[in-house]
Protein backbone atom coordinates (compact mmCIF):
# COMPACT_ATOMS: atom_id res chain seq x y z
CA UNK A 1 0.00 0.00 0.00
CA UNK A 2 1.42 3.57 -1.31
CA UNK A 3 1.10 6.85 0.55
CA UNK A 4 -0.95 7.90 -2.31
CA UNK A 5 -3.73 5.17 -2.06
CA UNK A 6 -3.51 5.49 2.21
CA UNK A 7 -4.20 9.07 1.69
CA UNK A 8 -6.83 8.44 -0.52
CA UNK A 9 -8.29 5.78 1.45
CA UNK A 10 -8.33 8.17 4.46
CA UNK A 11 -9.89 11.22 3.02
CA UNK A 12 -12.82 8.55 1.99
CA UNK A 13 -13.44 7.49 5.08
CA UNK A 14 -13.01 10.83 6.95
CA UNK A 15 -15.60 12.12 4.55
CA UNK A 16 -18.36 9.24 3.97
CA UNK A 17 -17.71 6.73 6.69
CA UNK A 18 -17.07 8.65 10.10
CA UNK A 19 -20.63 9.85 11.27
CA UNK A 20 -19.87 13.88 12.49
CA UNK A 21 -21.81 15.58 15.25
CA UNK A 22 -24.48 18.02 14.19
CA UNK A 23 -22.75 21.99 14.90
CA UNK A 24 -25.50 22.25 17.90
CA UNK A 25 -24.65 19.14 19.80
CA UNK A 26 -20.83 20.68 19.71
CA UNK A 27 -22.18 24.07 21.36
CA UNK A 28 -23.85 22.20 24.03
CA UNK A 29 -20.95 20.24 24.92
CA UNK A 30 -18.69 23.04 25.48
CA UNK A 31 -21.07 24.77 26.94
CA UNK A 32 -21.33 21.81 29.47
CA UNK A 33 -17.58 21.71 29.80
CA UNK A 34 -16.93 25.58 30.45
CA UNK A 35 -19.63 25.46 33.08
CA UNK A 36 -18.40 21.76 34.73
CA UNK A 37 -14.76 23.50 34.24
CA UNK A 38 -16.02 26.56 36.04
CA UNK A 39 -17.44 25.10 39.28
CA UNK A 40 -14.61 22.57 39.25
CA UNK A 41 -12.39 25.75 39.32
CA UNK A 42 -14.67 27.17 42.19
CA UNK A 43 -14.31 24.21 44.36
CA UNK A 44 -10.76 23.74 44.09
CA UNK A 45 -10.13 27.21 45.09
CA UNK A 46 -12.74 27.09 47.99
CA UNK A 47 -10.93 24.13 49.42
CA UNK A 48 -7.59 25.47 49.09
CA UNK A 49 -8.72 28.75 50.48
CA UNK A 50 -10.13 26.92 53.34
CA UNK A 51 -6.80 24.90 54.16
CA UNK A 52 -5.04 28.07 54.18
CA UNK A 53 -7.56 29.62 56.45
CA UNK A 54 -6.81 26.24 58.97
CA UNK A 55 -3.28 25.98 58.22
CA UNK A 56 -2.38 30.06 58.90
CA UNK A 57 -4.88 29.37 62.15
CA UNK A 58 -3.49 26.45 63.59
CA UNK A 59 0.27 27.89 62.79
CA UNK A 60 -0.59 30.76 65.13
CA UNK A 61 -1.13 28.83 68.04
CA UNK A 62 2.35 28.01 68.37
Amino acid sequence: MNLKNFVLESYDEMKNKVTWPKFSFLQNSAVLVLVASLIFALFIGAVDLGFENIMTWFYDLF
